[in-house]
């Protein structure tokens, strides 16, 4: 099914698979943002969704080098102040959590800059003069992650908050991201397309993803994609912790597991986390199904979270398409929206 063309085509009618493929060009987009440098003790990131997973991303690379704290909600930290760098993120500029995350902080005398599509956020920076990083358009927030990312990174180097390298480095990674993604298209049959191969692993289960620290980040867009892709349950969850509760986890109940289980392996990885998905596998076998190991490539934490982001995505577009659906449309969070009022 996943080597017919006319099929894939048939169901993919938004040409997800496309975006996937392109997306590296959204490493190198040049935002124009007029920001200047800001005094800040604290970083705070308001999102929700796609729009929060670049400020996940970050912060496994490029890291920082004070407080950062990622809101996902209505109510922001108490700590927020006049001495606070408070970004407010949304693709469709009127993600109510986000606008009242916004308006404490404005309360609170933060320094604040926007990243959004339009909306609400776009008529507030602009009427009251934030910097502003207005997002290209895509099919869903979650296809715009890279763009989000440059323009996260964009905003903290010229608000003084990251050396001003970081930009150049994204920017740099976009050949190879997109030397990476040629053995995952559509035109790649499945016997040597890892990517269609995983999928095949992974219809009528729930997926669970497991990573490191450094790539958790991934682990946690794989398990975005799985539920508004392809319309799975799926979660996700960290080495060392998974090996102080969840671990158990899997050893009783139910007796039938249909699960999915997938290990993001990173060479880069602290060895003794390194170490924990091989003993845990060991311990585990029988208990639970045999994990999909993924030995995420690249030489750099950079350049493993873009290879796993980018093969997650064709992952769960593949399993979308087996499902028989049409990946992009995410209609009953729209109709949750309009129900909330």
């Amino acid at each position: 099914m996943l080597d017919d063309l006319k099929f894939i085509h048939e169901k993919d009618v938004a040409d997800t698979l496309g975006i996937a493929e392109r997306q590296a060009g959204q490493l190198s987009y040049e935002f124009e943002v007029s920001q200047e440098p800001v005094e800040a003790a604290n970083i705070v990131y308001a999102g929700m969704g796609g729009s929060a997973l670049a400020a996940v991303v970050s912060t496994s690379w490029p890291g920082y080098d004070k407080p950062f704290e990622l809101v996902r909600g209505y109510d922001i930290p108490a700590y927020v102040s006049d001495k606070t760098y408070f970004i407010a993120a949304s693709y469709s500029g009127n993600t109510e959590e986000t606008l009242s995350a916004l308006a404490q902080a404005e309360s609170k005398g933060a320094h604040i800059a926007v990243i959004a599509g339009g909306g609400k956020l776009v008529e507030i920076a602009q009427e009251k003069g934030y910097p502003l990083a207005i997002l290209p358009k895509a099919e869903q927030p979650r296809y715009a992650v890279l763009y989000n990312l440059r323009a996260l990174l964009q905003l903290l180097v010229a608000a003084g908050q990251q050396p001003a390298n970081v930009v150049d480095d994204l920017a740099a990674q976009e050949d190879f991201l997109r030397n990476s993604v040629q053995p995952w298209l559509a035109t790649v049959p499945t016997a040597n397309n890892l990517a269609k191969q995983i999928a095949l692993e992974c219809i009528g289960k729930s997926a669970v993803i497991y990573a490191g620290p450094k790539l958790f980040p991934a682990a946690y867009k794989w398990k975005i994609s799985f539920n508004e892709n392809a319309k799975q349950v799926a979660w996700t969850n960290q080495y060392p912790e998974f090996n102080h509760n969840e671990f158990i986890g899997w050893t009783k109940q139910p007796v039938e597991k249909p699960y999915a289980v997938i290990d993001l392996r990173s060479d880069l990885e602290h060895p003794r986390v390194q170490r924990r998905f091989e003993v845990s596998a060991q311990l585990l076998s029988g208990m639970r199904p045999a994990p999909i190991i993924v030995e995420v490539q690249g030489k750099t934490v950079l350049d493993q979270l873009l290879w796993a982001i980018a093969l997650g995505d064709f992952v769960t577009l593949y399993t979308a398409l087996l499902n028989g659906l049409n990946p992009a449309p995410v209609d009953l969070i729209e109709k949750f929206k309009k129900e909330l009022g």
